[in-house]
């Protein structure tokens, strides 16, 4: 590995612009089509509800990609492989305007694809670029591109569809993918330098699942990203469907409730790599984390019409700045336990499970619906898993 000498504002921003602006477009590129999902679904003659089986062949897809990642990131470098992602992402976006199902499908593949690597490229320059004094907070930072990414697609893809169509739409998202690859170029020399043009890729793909799974830390850490993706994308998935059809709040107010948890995911991000590593250890904030989303997610479970309204929406913040905000402590931490110079390795596995969360997790809450244990059975499931995580991570910390 190349020497970086001693940090500095480039050797420190320049990484971390660059991959939270990759993180960003990347996750407007997959919440695209969900922004536009009605058009899409009355050209097509489908329902609007079949998005929710388009995210999930997304992150299917993801998963695979995020445990090539690794490996990629050592073939082709990191700034290399973020360019591949942009560029598959915006060609995702561009099989949408084809008009037909089975591009849908193709595209959701592609975008999974493009969406799986990400955090294993960010990962590999970060730990290599960052004092590990600055890992929480710079690894935070960068997490806040997920929900920025979000919020892009919500602000900016309704008013392109209404000016081009969604066509119109997922084309220009598609070449702002292509413009970012780009503007990547100039980091490559500086930061791709500990590329091996002759790393196997597929040969071995599981390698990096088998490196976290056969480390008894980077198993438990995994683990309690599988317990936390699942409740995190359960809240996103259900929290306005409850809200309405259980509370009996309006559209737009069930609405205002989810963009508070998405607003205080935000600034649990940053508040939370702000504390790590000074205020108080990573492992004890963690379970800390894991413990407070465990008490919203029961304190939800027993919403009702008759809960004042400002109550309801602290307890949303709470679970936002927690279930939402607890990735960019979780991968510093990681980053700091993987063996050394196989950050972007162990990312890449730990990854694959926590997509395995985000997979399964909102089908396991549909189906203690449909079981008639209701909402209340969804959210008391999402309160073990987050009990469950502090727990592992507690054990973790007590066995270091």
């Amino acid at each position: 590995m190349p020497d970086l000498g001693p940090p500095s504002v480039r050797t420190v921003l320049a990484p971390l612009i660059s991959m939270t602006v990759f993180q960003v477009m990347v996750t407007m590129a997959i919440l695209t089509l969900p922004v536009f999902a009605v058009r899409l679904g009355a050209d097509l003659g489908v329902p609007a509800s079949w998005v929710g089986l388009y995210m999930s062949v997304v992150f299917s897809a993801a998963m695979i990609g995020a445990i090539l990642g690794g490996p990629a990131v050592k073939r082709f470098g990191a700034i290399r492989l973020a360019q591949i992602c942009l560029v598959l992402a915006g060609v995702g976006l561009l099989g949408l305007t084809i008009g037909a199902l089975v591009a849908v499908v193709s595209s959701a593949l592609i975008l999974g694809a493009a969406y799986g690597p990400p955090t294993p490229v960010s990962s590999h320059i970060l730990a290599r670029t960052t004092p590990p004094h600055l890992i929480p907070i710079v690894f935070s930072l960068k997490q806040t591109g997920v929900p920025a990414g979000g919020a892009l697609a919500g602000v900016v893809v309704p008013p392109l569809v209404l000016l081009w169509g969604w066509q119109g739409a997922a084309s220009a998202v598609a070449v702002a993918c292509f413009c970012v690859a780009l503007g990547l170029q100039p980091l490559r020399s500086h930061l791709d330098g500990d590329r091996d043009p002759h790393a196997p890729i597929g040969r071995d793909p599981f390698a990096p699942l088998r490196l976290v799974m056969g480390d008894a830390g980077l198993r438990r850490m995994s683990l309690l990203s599988f317990t936390y993706s699942s409740v995190q994308m359960s809240l996103i998935a259900y929290l306005v469907t409850f809200m309405v059809t259980e509370v009996h709040y309006s559209l737009i107010a069930a609405g205002a409730i989810l963009a508070v948890a998405q607003i205080a995911g935000v600034i649990g991000r940053v508040a939370w790599g702000a504390v790590s590593g000074t205020l108080i250890s990573p492992r004890i904030l963690l379970a800390l984390l894991g413990f407070l989303m465990s008490a919203a997610a029961a304190t939800t479970a027993h919403f009702d019409p008759t809960w004042a309204p400002w109550i309801i929406y602290g307890i949303a913040a709470v679970f936002g700045a927690t279930a939402i905000g607890w990735n960019g402590v979780f991968l510093a931490e990681l980053a700091l336990v993987a063996p050394k110079g196989q950050a972007g390795v162990a990312t890449g596995g730990s990854v694959f499970v926590t997509f395995a969360g985000v997979v399964i997790s909102p089908a396991l809450f549909a189906g203690l619906v449909a079981l008639e244990f209701g909402y209340k059975g969804g959210f008391l499931l999402l309160s073990a898993m987050g009990l469950t995580g502090a727990l592992l991570v507690l054990f973790d910390s007590r066995q270091r």
